[in-house]
Order: structure tokens, then sequence, then C-alpha cells
């Protein structure tokens, strides 16, 4: 018997199921803007998610508050991120500040800062009320799964990616591991909104790799929200010796570690914070769901017994994925910077946006593989900007411009990274978006975009 650690396997054959102009890998937030924005442009489209629903870290990972969408009073994030936004608020899914509201002052931050809607980065107190929306997993879920159906895009959940397919340099589509085997999806373009640059890495893309806290998302019910902000406000220092310790207790957190959700009772905790895990690992993977757990059991006992509104709280759920901010990095034509997200660097080829800072397209082009576009928080950065670009509504914002940009590739007949960007800016504000082409007053300009 061999002592190799690996095994040689047989040449294998998949059944193709679809062919479509354009194939998305990965349901979560910026493969649902990508999905839609291409079938708005009259493409074929074929989704691909291995879960059975659609979201990512946003219903799945429980990341239940859509922010770094703005620039001081101006909303940065528009286009499909905020149509989910809206949809989700009809139904009672979602909850976010009117205009009148978004403003700094006492009495709109004891209102709304629950509910995770302030500027996390002011340094001022109290820290001013923006544009942001907390909203509920499953609200999200149901939603996506309307917009989907809607758009008529071809949805293959239950499909876990495993190859991709490159002929001559060109990814011509993927293969996915089924219960009903190895299917193939064919198509012109692929977009890999995987997260953690799945299909770009097995295609041959480069790539770096970083590494960051990973958090088991959960939810508390039962708690008595207005005791609780009745006793913060009232009684400050005794709320903040028991905050202090239940932070010990969980082992790490950002400051508001629970905040409210749509649903009465029911407040999110985005935590327990966990450091030394790799998330391209299995051995990790397991490890820390099993940590995490441990963690949130621990500090429900602590705040059971200690802090008032609480007393009766118990575990509705915890997030069935993991919260993996930080994987693999595509290597792209361009690489943005720290400087270049803290500095509000504007690029000639800027197609996407966030709260002040913007994305151009060469950081969504790998430079080996043609055919294939990138778009998420896996886009072509170093670990330093990713940590401060990673979040869902710019990663939207990205996905809708790469779902534009495969559509013109098609329409043309030309390869992705001959697409205009600004022909790829016009669509997206067609489309609603805001695509960044028009600069913030405190952007610094790069007007070269070789």
């Amino acid at each position: 018997m061999s002592t190799s650690d690996r095994i040689e396997e047989k040449p294998g054959s998949a059944r193709i199921v679809a062919r479509s102009d354009v194939v998305v890998v990965g349901g979560g937030p910026a493969g649902f803007a990508a999905a839609l924005a291409a079938r708005r442009e009259g493409c074929s489209v074929t989704l691909v998610e291995r879960y059975p629903y659609l979201g990512g870290l946003a219903s799945g990972g429980m990341v239940l508050v859509l922010d770094d969408m703005h620039n001081g009073d101006e909303v940065t994030v528009q286009g499909v991120c905020m149509e989910m936004i809206e949809r989700m608020a009809k139904v009672g899914a979602a909850v976010y500040p009117p205009p009148e509201e978004r403003r700094q002052g006492w009495d709109v931050y004891r209102k709304w800062a629950r509910w995770g809607a302030f500027d996390f980065r002011a340094q001022s107190k109290p820290q001013p009320i923006v544009m942001a929306a907390a909203f509920d997993p499953d609200g999200w879920k149901r939603v996506s799964n309307e917009m989907i159906a809607e758009a008529g895009v071809n949805l293959r959940l239950h499909s876990w990616f495993s190859k991709a397919i490159v002929q001559d340099g060109r990814i011509r589509g993927v293969i996915c591991e089924t219960k009903a085997g190895r299917e193939a999806i064919l198509g012109d373009v692929v977009i890999d909104t995987t997260g953690d640059l799945d299909v770009a890495a097995a295609a041959g893309a480069s790539f770096n790799e970083g590494k960051y806290i990973v958090t088991t998302v959960f939810r508390l019910g039962g708690v008595d929200t207005e005791e609780t902000e009745r006793f913060q406000q009232e009684e400050p220092e005794a709320y903040a010796k028991i905050d202090r310790e239940a932070k010990r207790v969980m082992g790490g957190s950002w400051d508001f570690w629970w905040l409210k959700t749509p649903l009465p009772g029911i407040v999110w905790c985005n935590c327990p914070h966990m450091v030394g895990f790799d998330a391209l690992k299995v051995e990790d993977l397991t490890r820390a769901d099993f940590e995490g757990r441990r963690r949130i059991y621990a500090l429900v006992d602590f705040v059971r017994a200690n802090m008032p509104g609480f007393g009766k709280a118990f575990v509705v759920d915890v997030a069935p994925q993991l919260g993996v901010r930080t994987t693999r990095l595509l290597e792209g034509e361009y690489v943005v910077t720290k400087d270049d997200v803290a500095h509000r660097v504007h690029f000639a080829d800027t197609v996407a946006r966030g709260r002040d800072y913007y994305t151009p397209y060469r950081a969504m082009l790998p430079k080996e593989v043609d055919g294939l576009l990138v778009a998420g928080r896996h886009y072509s950065a170093t670990e330093s900007a990713q940590k401060m670009s990673r979040e869902i509504p710019p990663c939207m914002s990205m996905g809708q411009s790469a779902g534009v940009a495969a559509a013109l590739a098609v329409a043309g007949s030309i390869p992705v990274r001959r697409v205009d960007p600004g022909a790829i800016c016009a669509r997206v504000r067609a489309q609603g978006g805001d695509p960044g082409d028009a600069p913030s007053a405190n952007a610094t300009i790069m007007e070269n975009a070789a």
C-alpha cells in the first residue's frame, strides 16, 4: 500500500445541465446583484449556489446590517442593493432611518444606534445617524427568491462548485458536485462571486491569501430591549461594567455586540469574534464552529443572570454559515491598496463604489484567464485594503457592475477585458445604480487607468 498522502483520480465526465450567456457562481449579495444585472441587460443567466438559499453571508451568515453605503448625506450605493432594502421593508423585514433623521444628535442616536444605523467610523459623539438597514435573514431569502424568479434567472441551488472548465486560457464554464452527480454549466462569461475566489483560483488566476477574525453569528429571543436601553441610558456605569464582562466572557466583539432586528424581542449578536482560524481549512472551520457555540452559551448564561432585559433570553438560531471575512484575494490587473481606500482614490476606470471609496474595473479582472470576472470581498485588493472595503453594499455594487460588464461582452462578442468602463457605468446608471463614475467632492482623482 502506498505511503503517499495523495491518490490519483481517473478522468471522469459531467452531464451538461445548462448553457447560458452568463454563469454566476455564488448566490451571495454580489452574485445575486450580478445575475439580476446581466439578466436585465437581456442575457440568459444561470446562477449557481451551494446552499439551499440565496444571500450568502447576508442571510446564511446573518450579517444583518447593510452599511458602508453613505458618504455624509449622500447614499452612495444604489441599484440592486436599495431595491432589496425597499422590498424587504415593504414586507416588514427591514428597518432604516428616514432621510430627515440621518443627522447628528442625541435624540436620533438614542433612537437608531441599536439598529446599527450610525457612522461607526466617526470620531465625534454622538456619532451621526446615516443610511443603513437592519434586516431579517429570512426576509432576504424570501425577497431574493422573488426577484430572481421575476427576472427569469436560471437558479441552481444545492450545487457545490468543483472545477473550472478552461480551454486555451479562457474559461468555458464550471462543474458542480450535486446529489445527481457531477454537473456542468457552460457559459460565454463566468462571474466568480464565491467570496473565497474558488472559481478564479481553480482556473489558474493569481491570488494572495489573508486571514482575519471569524464569527459565529447568532440571534437571541425573549429580550426586553426597552428595559436594556433604559438601563444603559439611566445607569451607564453599571451597564458598562456588565457589558465589559460580557465581552470578556465571549472573548471578542464589536462595541455594540447586540443590535435590534425587525422582529420584536429578537436581537442580533455579531459575535463572538475568534482569531487564529484559516477559513480555507476544513479542520479550522470545524474547530471554529465548535468554539463559537461554546462561547455563545457562556455569554447567554452570563447575560441571563446579569443584564437587565436579558433575563429570559434564549438562543433563536446560530448562523448556518461561519462569518468569514478574508481568505483568497485576487491579484488582478490592478491591486487596490489601503492608501487607495483611505485617500478615496477615484480611478479613470471606476465602475463601483462603497462609502467613499471606488473600485476600478481592472480590480475585477484576473490577469491570466479570459472570460472571467470577479466581484465581492475577494476582489483584487491588498489584505489591509480589503478589510476597509468588504461590506455587503459595496460588494453588491461590484456585482451589479460585473453583471453589466458580462452582458456588454456578450452583446459585443468581445473579451471582458475589452469592455469600456464608461459603457458599464452608463448601463449601471440606467438600471438605477451608482457606479461611482461621478466622484464625490472629497475624492482624489487618478486620471490614468493603465
